[in-house]
């Protein structure tokens, strides 16, 4: 094999393996980042069942990486399993762009699909794709990348790892920016929606992009022939050393150093050195995917937290979505800091930091993070307005007349000025609320006969001593995903319609309200029309909203004729800044730090040569057992306070990193190239005159 070319000693191909990872990670992270919105936004679906597809996905892109090291180390090798399944990613993401089409069922063009399973379905088969595709090379780029290295280049491959994942924090860095911006732009042909299409159609070029570049370094590469279906050997090998042991049970057999020398009746010393050294690491991977189930909470349940607070810091409006990129910010700052700075500082301490005590840090690290956001959490509850309950119902008193009006509610007497209004919702059960009575000086008391919906809220809008209209909110929570309602109530006298953003109200009658209508953050453009107002009437408003809010719009006519707009706020709006996530992220960050790049160098310095894929798909599975945990944790747990689940989350992963600091204390570290060439060694002694007729030209194992 010629010597492969060289750039600052890194072989030249690995910068075309970076460059593909940056464009990959792109594609995947700026598709995920906006998926939990697509679920409760376009879909209309809760955020328990967002949450469960979303940790359902999460945990399939990371089982199917067991699929493709099969592939890779079985059948066709790490570079055509990569092209392959990087076909079937593009094509993926290209089916969930597709998905997002609102117009693709919006038949009667009105702005809703017709057809909603149509855009469910496509979008589940996208996801299958991709899942498909992210999963299958996952376990086969990194290992593929290590594969390049000549022997006596450790230290450069272990500083590839730590350049690899800042390629992949980098694309996730600048696609948690990008298709979060992309998405509420508005797009549409019959009807201008979030343009979710092109926030999914911007990573599915990406991916194309990535699948040309990793093609064009192929002459580049060392590309080393698959040893056969290395599964089916460590199946076949384990199954016979379980069926041997239990065979030779009885006393009179004498027992072996390890479970696996079982097998040496009928599998080379070889083989079983290779399958000891994959348990060993596995068994240490039984704790880790309960780390993976709290870090992978950023993209669902942060995220849905962060849609609860307001995104303006400074002159800058964050995305809720958005605050996913303060983790790829953090992990370009802090890999280098980490890994040129605080390392050596510890090493020169004299403390011998290995692989498995940073591992330790990082679990108690996420553990720390979860507990700052249930910290988080409960400053947000503080803010979150009360609604009724059970059998309870809340009114509001607007008085939108030219009168002095009193308001007799049971137990409690309100007076409200002319075109005024109560400033809280009063609450009452339903079954007390006998009788409620409005009067004005010099008039009878008129009854007001509703029968109020218990469990909602009510607006009772009163102009005269003998005429009121009680409207129901149809508000049960605070608006989600940081949007904002607006209802209009006519206090002008005749009919009018309001547009805004594009959005119609049509024929708001006088003397009534209404539905709320939502809109996201920032200035909106309110335009009213009616069938007669004096020409020289100004009918178009700006109200600038915020995160979270709702707004009751009174339009009243001013002295002059022409229409005014008096606002009412029904919800305040978010009051706790984003910014404080940034604690939390800073903690988990560090915590990815220290725990993911460390393992991904410790799987690959631990695994014999023929099995890296191998292990580097035990070590993604990981990943898919924690969204695994979150689905169990998070439905089987059913609390009713968020930060109660933080909290939770936090005690769990606790636990488990003590249980793993035990584990690790009595692990030992080896050289699986050292071993194997100690077998090469054994083999030459016996068979000297056959070395050069056993052994592939082109094997890992030569490596």
């Amino acid at each position: 094999m010629s010597k492969p070319q060289s750039c600052f000693g890194y072989p030249l191909s690995i910068f075309f393996i970076v460059v593909n990872e940056f464009c990959e990670r792109f594609s995947y992270y700026g598709m995920r980042a906006v998926l939990i919105l697509y679920f409760t936004q376009f879909f209309g679906w809760n955020d328990n069942l967002s949450t469960a597809i979303f940790h359902s996905f999460a945990a399939l892109c990371y089982l199917t990486p067991i699929l493709g090291a099969l592939i890779a180390d079985s059948w066709i090798g790490k570079f055509k399993t990569i092209v392959s399944l990087s076909i079937v990613y593009t094509i993926g993401q290209a089916v969930t762009s597709v998905s997002s089409i609102n117009d693709l069922s919006d038949f009667d063009h009105d702005g809703t699909p017709n057809n909603i399973a149509v855009h469910v379905a496509l979008s589940m088969i996208g996801l299958a794709l991709i899942a498909l595709g992210t999963g299958g090379i996952k376990p086969c780029v990194a290992a593929f990348g290590g594969d390049q290295f000549e022997e006596g280049q450790e230290k450069q491959r272990n500083r590839f790892f730590s350049i690899y994942y800042f390629a992949v924090n980098a694309g996730s860095l600048l696609s948690t920016i990008i298709t979060p911006i992309l998405r509420v732009q508005e797009c549409g042909i019959h009807s201008k929606q979030a343009c979710y299409p092109l926030a999914f159609g911007v990573p599915a070029a990406l991916m194309a992009v990535s699948l040309i570049v990793f093609v064009l370094g192929s002459r580049m590469y060392k590309k080393f022939q698959p040893q056969g279906n290395i599964m089916k050997k460590i199946v076949k090998c384990i199954g016979f050393a379980i069926k041997n042991r239990f065979r030779h049970r009885s006393k009179e057999f004498p027992k072996r150093e390890h479970w696996l020398d079982w097998a040496k009746e009928k599998y080379d010393e070889r083989l079983i050195s290779q399958i000891k050294m994959v348990t060993r690491v596995m068994f240490l991977y039984i704790p880790l995917p309960m780390f993976w189930a709290l870090f992978d909470q950023q993209g669902s349940r942060w995220t849905l937290q962060a849609t609860t607070m307001n995104g303006k810091i400074g002159s800058i409006e964050i995305q809720p979505d958005q605050m996913q990129t303060v983790n790829a910010i953090l992990i370009i700052i802090m890999v280098p800091i980490i890994d040129a700075v605080v390392y050596p500082l510890i090493a020169k301490c004299g403390f011998n930091f290995t692989s498995l005590k940073k591992m330790t840090v990082g679990m108690f690290l996420a553990s720390m993070a979860f507990v700052a956001a249930a910290v988080v959490q409960v400053e947000i509850d503080k803010t979150l307005p009360v609604f009724p309950k059970g059998n309870e119902v809340q009114i509001k008193v607007l008085n939108i007349g030219n009168y002095n009006m009193t308001i007799y509610f049971p137990e409690e007497t309100v007076h409200l000025v002319q075109m005024s209004h109560t400033n809280i919702f009063r609450t009452f059960d339903v079954d007390k609320l006998t009788s409620i009575n409005i009067s004005s000086a010099g008039s009878a008391v008129t009854p007001v006969t509703h029968n109020f919906e218990a469990g909602h809220r009510h607006t009772l809008l009163v102009w005269e001593p003998n005429h009121y209209q009680v409207v129901k909110d149809g508000l049960y929570q605070k608006p989600k995903e940081g949007q904002n309602g607006i209802r209009f109530v006519n206090a002008f006298g005749e009919s009018f319609n309001a547009t805004v953003d594009g959005k119609v109200y049509e024929h708001v009658t006088s003397h009534n309200a209404s539905v709320y209508q939502f809109f996201p953050s920032g200035i909106k453009n309110i335009t009213l029309s009616f069938s007669e107002i004096p020409g020289n009437c100004n009918n178009t408003f700006t109200p600038n909203l915020s995160f979270g809010s709702a707004y009751t719009y009174v339009i009243i006519k001013k002295s002059d004729g022409c229409p005014g707009l008096k606002e009412i706020e029904d919800i305040s709006p978010n009051s706790v800044s984003m910014a404080l996530q940034i604690p939390q992220y800073f903690l988990i960050t560090c915590g990815e730090v220290v725990f993911s790049i460390t393992g991904l160098e410790f799987s690959y310095s631990q695994a014999p040569s023929n099995m890296k894929s191998v292990l580097q798909a035990g070590w993604l599975l990981t990943v898919a057992v924690g969204n695994i945990i979150v689905l169990i944790v998070a439905g089987a747990g059913q609390l009713s306070e968020q930060w109660a689940e933080y909290i939770l989350f936090a005690s769990l992963l606790l636990v488990v990193c003590i249980i793993f600091a035990i584990m690790a204390r009595f692990y030992t570290y080896i050289n699986p190239a050292e071993i194997e060439a100690q077998f090469d060694e054994d083999e030459k002694k016996k068979k000297p005159e056959n070395l050069y007729g056993t052994l592939d030209p082109i094997s890992q194992t030569q490596m």
